[in-house]
Formats: structure tokens, sequence, C-alpha cells
């Protein structure tokens, strides 16, 4: 039921995703009264599952559910139709309008991907609002993994800032140290000073590719009870306003560490040291199979921001910025070959699985304006085949005044296709080989 759920979200996404990019290019077609012959969702190698013909455009879904397209009359595409370009040009022909129209064109799926994630980011503030952990609310700190302890982080450091930025969302902190293309300057408060961090990009990169980023910080909440919830809790003695400072002779300085050492003993009676006013306490705390003792503990709440219909369009234009620069510096990084991150590329499985186990609303809308922002970005890419590729070639039109042939466009649609075949079989295999690992 699982991967069900989630094959359902991913087709949702991809298939909405699919019809605004390829409905961009049409739309602006037919503003242009260029002819489009063919509009189809999904592709349709041999066969469709349906489709009618209305005006001089056939409509359709493919049974391939790996993208979409539209066939724009007198254009040179992944369909190959070089018979038509044999014909003597006509006035509704891609070919025979003039080259800012065609580049508009060309940019119209991309700009529609993007108009789709502000609509989409904008929607959710406006119907969700925003939560988040801030930064400013950590005032314990955070408790770091080995990894953290390695570049010089300490339990209990207070992030002040990431390169001279203050970070304000929790999340954002980890972002900010992995997506890099050099050194990061952090700033921390510890023990009433700031101390500043010089973090090398080698190392973070490390981190990257051993997966060491997760559990790299937790909020430092101090393990203290508040509240005693079960009757075994209570026989075992514990009270509220207990600090528990070790479980089975592990320290527990923090509530992280506590819960560290309750999954080792899940299902057990764990040895609980406690300290209650001046006095410490040795307990026997029965812990449940699910690593609980039965009781809460005092943890910091989320902010939330509501938005008016008026402060939602442009915190979602904000959003979808952030977004696109984050992706596009992810992006350099991974295909940089210093940092070796070719790896992290993903096929289908890979972007499935980013979505929920249960259908959730909200975590649907987040991630298809995300997966947009993607298509968008990647779509711009200068390869042939893709949109890029295309506006690359006409903007050298418009600069040169000199037109590229179409025996040397039909020669860089064939490159462009074998480099996409290859990224998608890499991708793919990427994913296959995680599968079994």
């Amino acid at each position: 039921m699982v991967i069900l759920i989630k094959v359902l979200q991913f087709l949702a996404c991809l298939s909405l995703l699919v019809l605004i990019h390829e409905f961009g290019h049409f739309i602006a077609a037919r503003i242009f009264r260029i002819r489009v012959e063919k509009f189809y969702i999904f592709f349709d190698p041999w066969f469709s599952l349906f489709k009618f013909r209305r005006g001089h455009t056939e409509y359709g879904m493919g049974w391939l559910p790996l993208g979409g397209y539209v066939k724009i009359a007198g254009m040179i595409d992944e369909s190959m139709d070089t018979e038509q370009m044999k014909q003597p040009v006509q006035p509704w022909e891609f070919r025979a309008k003039p080259a800012w129209q065609r580049l508009i064109v060309m940019l119209a799926g991309v700009l529609m991907n993007v108009l789709l994630a502000i609509v989409i980011y904008s929607g959710v503030l406006y119907t969700w609002g925003r939560t988040y952990y801030a930064n400013d609310d950590m005032v314990n700190g955070y408790a770091f993994n080995e990894a953290g302890h390695r570049l010089g982080f300490e339990d209990g450091d207070r992030i002040v800032s990431i390169d001279g930025r203050e970070p304000v969302n929790v999340n954002e902190i980890l972002q900010s140290l992995l997506i890099t293309d050099a050194d990061r300057e952090v700033v921390v408060e510890r023990g009433g000073e700031r101390i500043r961090l010089t973090l090398p990009m080698q190392q973070l990169i490390e981190i990257r590719e051993k997966e060491e980023y997760k559990d790299f910080y937790t909020e430092f909440i101090p393990y203290i009870v508040l509240d005693v919830e079960t009757e075994a809790a209570a026989r075992a003695g514990l009270r509220s306003g207990d600090r528990i400072i070790a479980v089975d002779n592990s320290a527990t300085p923090h509530m992280a560490a506590g819960i560290g050492r309750l999954e080792a003993a899940a299902g057990t009676t764990a040895d609980v040291d406690i300290v209650r006013g001046a006095d410490t306490l040795h307990l026997k705390v029965p812990v449940t199979a699910d690593a609980r003792m039965g009781i809460t503990v005092a943890m910091i709440p989320p902010r939330h921001i509501e938005y008016t219909l008026a402060e939602a369009l442009p915190a979602g234009w904000r959003m979808t910025g952030e977004k696109l620069s984050d992706y596009w510096r992810q992006l350099k990084m991974i295909v940089n070959p210093q940092t070796k991150l070719i790896k992290e590329v993903g096929g289908f499985i890979a972007i499935g699985n980013i979505f929920p186990a249960q259908w959730n609303w909200q975590s649907f809308w987040m991630l298809t304006a995300l997966i947009s922002i993607m298509l968008a970005v990647m779509n711009l890419l200068p390869i042939p085949g893709l949109d890029g590729g295309h506006a690359l070639f006409t903007l050298w039109e418009i600069i040169t005044r000199r037109k590229p042939s179409d025996r040397f466009m039909e020669i860089m649609q064939y490159i462009g296709i074998a480099l996409i075949l290859l990224l998608v079989v890499y991708a793919n295999g990427n994913d296959i080989v995680k599968l079994f690992r």
C-alpha cells in the first residue's frame, strides 16, 4: 500500500507538471499562430491510451509515463520528422517565424513551471501558513553527531551565522553547510563567547558522500522530565522535574543522547540515574518496545505564521526564488568533477521516494512545486533536445544573424537525445544499485 500511495503521488505530480510545461509551449505557439500538430501527456511509442483531434491538433495520452510533448509544425524536435522539413516553408510553421518568437515558444514551458511553483507556494502559505523551528529559539544550542564533532562543533553550540548570514529556520543550517563550492565560515556561541569555525569544503563533501549528515545536529534539549504519563514510570520512581543524567551507565547530557540509549534498551528494564534537588538517585525503569519510558520532556515549540492572500503571493515569489537558487547551486555541485557527487543523481525511484507514505495534501503540493522548479532548471540546461539547447541555438541566431542549418539541427538533436538517454539510464541505474544495497 505504501508503494502504491507513493506511485500515485508521483504520477499525479508528473502528469500535472508535464501538462503545464507542454501547455506553455502550446499556448505560446498558438499566440504566434504556429500550428501545433500534437499535444500529448506521456509518450506514445507504437500506440496511445486515447486520442482525439480538434482543428489541426491531435490531443492524447501515451502509455509511457516519462514526460510528454507537443509537436510543433516546422520544428526539428524529438519526433525527428525530417520529411516535413524538406517541404516548402509554410507561414504557419515554426521555422517561418522570427527568431524572437521562436525563442519565446521554446522558453514558455520553463516559464510555466516557474509560475506554477509560485502559485503552489503562495497557495500553500495562504491555506496552511508556515510552521518552522526558529534558530533563535534554540537557546541551549545543538547536539551534534560524530561528523559534526570532527568539524569542530561541540554540544551546546548555538549557531550565530554561516558565511555572515544568520540562519532563520533550523532546517536551513544543514542545507547551507552541505550545498557549497568553498569552505564555510561558521560563527558559534559557546560558553558566552563567539568562536569562528572554518569548515573545509572537502570535509563537507565527504559527509555528503558517506551520508553522515543524518542526525548531523539536533536541538540540545535538557533531559528533564516534564510529566510522568504511565503508571509503570511512576512506580519506577520518576517524578516531574527529574533530570536524567545517565541511562545504562551512559551519560545523557541532552534528550537526543537519552533517546539513543533507550533505543538500545527497548523492551527491557534500564538503569536510569537522575538528579532530584541535591540528590542523585538510581532507578530501574521499564522501557517499552518502541523505546519509551512513559514520560514527556519539555520541547521547544515551533513557530507558525499565517498569511493573507496579499502576503502569500510575494512570499510564494520569494520562496520560489530561494528554491531556484538552492537547486541551481546543488546542480553545480553535483556536476563539478572535483566533488565527485554525480553518484547522487537519482531517477524515478529516487523522485518517487521523496513523497510521504501517506497522502498529505500539503506535502504533495510542496513537493510538486519543488519538482516543478527542478524540471524548469533541468530544461534550461544547454543540451540539444532540451528547451535550453533550442534556446541556445536561437540566441546564437539572434546575435550572429546566421541561422543554423536544418542538417546541423538534426545532428544536434540526435546528440541531445543520446545524452538525455544516457543520463536517464545512469540516474535510474543509480536507483537500482541503491535499492539492492
